[in-house]
This record gives C-alpha cells, sequence and structure tokens, in this order.
C-alpha cells in the first residue's frame, strides 16, 4: 500500500490534472439517475442527516434534467423511505433507532419528500423508492432501462461515498457507461467525497463538471423514444 501526505482533496485534484485512465464517453442513449434528492438529505438546519458540497447542486441537476428531457432521455429520480415500522429496512435499519435514523425515514413524511426546489416531472419521469444504496437492488430500473435501450448513465444526488457510489458501481457491473457530474454529487464530510471521486475516476466512471457533461449531451441526437 501506497503511503501519502495529500489529502482526499488534494489526490483528486492530482488524478483530475492528470488522467490516468481513458474516458468511457458516452454511448447513444443516455439515462440520468438523481439519487435521494429529498429532505432528509438536502435540507440543511432542518435535519441532521442533510448536507451540501456545492450550493449550486439542485440547479445544475435540474438544468440536466431538463436538456434530458429535451432529448427525449430517460429522467429518474430515487428517494429513501420505509413502512411505519421500518420492518422493510433490513438488517441496515438496526444499527440505530433516533428520529434522525434511516429506518425511520417513513414513506408519506417530509423527510421522504423531494427537494422543493427540484424541476421533476411526475408526468413523465420514472420515480422510484428504493431501499438500500444501489437503485438497482430489487427494483424493476434495469429492466426499465433494457425497454429504453440506455447504454450510459449520468449519476447525481447524495451521498458520494453511499449511493452515488453503489449506484455508479452497479452501473458499470450491468455494462453501462458511467457519468458521474462533480458539482451534481454530495456528500456530509470532505474527505469521504473527494476520496471517492478520485476512486470513481479511475475505476469505475467518468468524472466530469456539469458544464463538460452538457457539453457532450448536447451533440448526441434525440431519442425517438423507448423500443417498443
Amino acid at each position: 500500500m501506497e503511503s501519502s501526505s495529500l489529502t482526499a482533496r488534494q489526490l483528486y485534484a492530482a488524478i483530475k490534472a492528470n488522467p490516468t485512465r481513458k474516458r468511457f464517453g458516452f454511448g447513444n442513449k443516455p439515462a440520468l439517475i438523481n439519487i435521494d434528492l429529498q429532505k432528509a438529505y438536502t435540507c440543511v438546519g432542518e435535519f441532521a442527516t442533510a448536507y451540501e458540497t456545492d450550493p449550486r447542486q439542485l440547479e445544475y441537476v435540474n438544468a440536466l434534467a431538463a436538456e434530458f428531457r429535451a432529448k427525449n432521455f430517460p429522467v429518474v429520480w430515487t428517494y429513501v423511505a420505509y413502512m411505519a415500522s421500518g420492518e422493510d429496512c433490513g438488517v441496515w435499519g438496526t444499527r440505530t433507532d433516533t428520529p434522525d435514523s434511516l429506518q425511520n425515514i417513513k414513506v408519506g413524511s417530509r423527510r421522504a419528500e423531494f427537494d422543493d426546489r427540484l424541476d421533476i416531472d411526475h408526468e413523465r419521469d420514472i420515480i422510484i423508492n428504493k431501499r438500500m444504496a444501489s437503485v438497482f437492488f430489487e427494483t424493476n430500473l434495469g429492466s426499465v432501462f433494457n425497454f429504453h435501450g440506455v447504454d450510459t448513465v449520468v449519476v447525481t444526488g447524495g451521498s458520494t461515498s453511499g449511493c452515488v457510489r453503489a449506484t455508479v458501481v452497479d452501473s458499470l457491473s450491468r455494462s453501462f457507461r458511467v457519468i458521474v457530474p462533480e458539482e451534481c454529487v454530495a456528500d456530509k464530510h470532505e474527505a469521504p467525497h473527494f476520496s471517492n471521486l478520485y476512486d470513481m475516476a479511475i475505476k469505475y466512471a467518468d468524472v466530469l463538471s456539469v458544464e463538460e457533461t452538457l457539453a457532450q449531451l448536447s451533440v448526441l441526437a434525440p431519442s425517438a423514444g423507448a423500443r417498443r
């Protein structure tokens, strides 16, 4: 194991300035996955579980969602919420039982609501209640993406070290090209945020600026829709 005096932020900055891996790039049909941009994690000052990395994160996510819809590409929003008893949280919910605990994000509660600043098309966008870290775990997202002919996923949301990373790894494991717009992901603490950006950039994803992500989207041909 190598040792280093560099911080996680510095390690990420170094790999960003001098990439060591070729990019996966975009395919022909991307989908946008927005992970858990719900009040439990976005309303800083109201909930102890909330965090903010880039203050414009939700603005950037909205811009991406608008571009995806304009190209007729799928837009997915996920949220975490559990039944009143918390029984569907599984062993993950056994670690703590406080008002801030994961298992106590109840279906229909304020903590489960999407942030009011988000532009969500409830007629068209795909909304998934996920119960574990990866959005692919025991949901129908894989079959939905197969139906739409998706070959690339752009992942935003939180947390960088948790549900974002789990979804990124599962996406690559399913042979999707993976893009992570840096300003669109967030975490509670700096070290896990930058260490996971570093790790994903080396192994699992193209970590790009939101500006470059939008630029690459702009040159893609619009989709004719799902395969029928």
